[in-house]
C-alpha cells in the first residue's frame, strides 16, 4: 500500500471526520447487523433504566406507552395477531438469516423460549429480511420452534413498533407486558441469556392487569 506523501496525504480535518464516520458504522456493527429499513423504526427515547452501553432499556410499568398491536403472516403460511396474546408476557425477536448476532443468539432465545413456555410466555420472531424458505432453513438449523413473521415485504412489524421501540440494529429483542406494552428492549445480540430471562421475570411478576 502506497504511503501517503505530503501532496496526497488529506487534510486534518478530513482525516478527523473521516474517522468519525468509521467508528459510527463500527458502533452500529458491534451493536448488530445494520436493519434493512433503518428509518422506519427510528429512535425515541423511553424513561426507565438503560444500561451504560444503552443496549438495554427496562422500563417500569407506570411509565410504559401505548401497547402495540400487529399482526402478519409467518413463516409457516399462519396469520400471527398479537391480540390473541393478550394477557401473555410477549418477547418479539427481529431478526434475519445472514446477521452473525442473529446466529449467535438463536441458541439462546430457543433455550429461553422452551424454558418460559409453561409460564405462558409468548416467543415471536419478525424477520426482516427473508423469504419463507431461507427463514425456515435457519430455524431448522437452529431448531427454533417458535414461529417468526415474514415482514421484508410489507413492513408492517416493523411500523407497529416506530416511535415505540427504535432497533436501529438487528437483530434486537423486544419484551411486551401483558398488555402489549413494551417494558424492555435490547438492542444488538444478547449480552447473555441470564439478561433476557431477568426482563422476562420482571415482567412475569408484575400484577395481572
Amino acid at each position: 500500500m502506497r504511503t501517503p506523501t505530503a501532496l496526497t496525504r488529506p487534510p486534518r480535518r478530513a482525516v478527523t471526520a473521516a474517522a468519525v464516520a468509521v467508528l459510527g458504522v463500527l458502533a452500529l456493527l458491534l451493536a448488530g447487523c445494520i436493519a434493512q429499513t433503518p428509518g422506519l423504526l427510528s429512535s425515541s427515547p423511553s424513561p426507565g433504566y438503560l444500561s451504560a452501553d444503552e443496549t438495554v432499556r427496562e422500563i417500569p410499568a407506570d411509565r410504559r406507552d401505548d401497547p402495540v398491536a400487529f399482526t402478519g403472516t409467518t413463516d409457516t403460511g399462519e396469520q400471527a395477531d398479537s391480540t390473541a396474546w393478550a394477557g401473555s408476557v410477549v418477547v418479539v425477536n427481529f431478526w434475519y438469516a445472514a446477521c452473525p448476532p442473529c446466529r449467535a443468539e438463536a441458541p439462546d432465545l430457543e433455550a429461553l423460549a422452551q424454558t418460559y413456555q409453561p409460564d405462558g410466555v409468548v416467543f415471536i420472531g419478525v424477520n426482516v429480511r427473508d423469504s419463507a424458505d431461507t427463514a425456515a432453513a435457519f430455524e431448522n438449523q437452529f431448531g427454533i420452534t417458535y414461529p417468526s413473521i415474514l415482514d421484508a415485504t410489507t413492513g408492517t412489524v416493523q411500523a407497529a413498533f416506530a416511535g415505540k421501540a427504535a432497533p436501529g440494529a438487528v437483530p434486537t429483542t423486544i419484551v411486551l407486558d401483558r398488555t402489549g406494552r413494551m417494558a424492555a428492549r435490547i438492542i444488538g445480540q444478547l449480552p447473555t441469556r441470564t439478561t433476557l430471562a431477568a426482563l422476562i421475570d420482571t415482567v412475569l411478576a408484575e400484577t395481572s392487569p
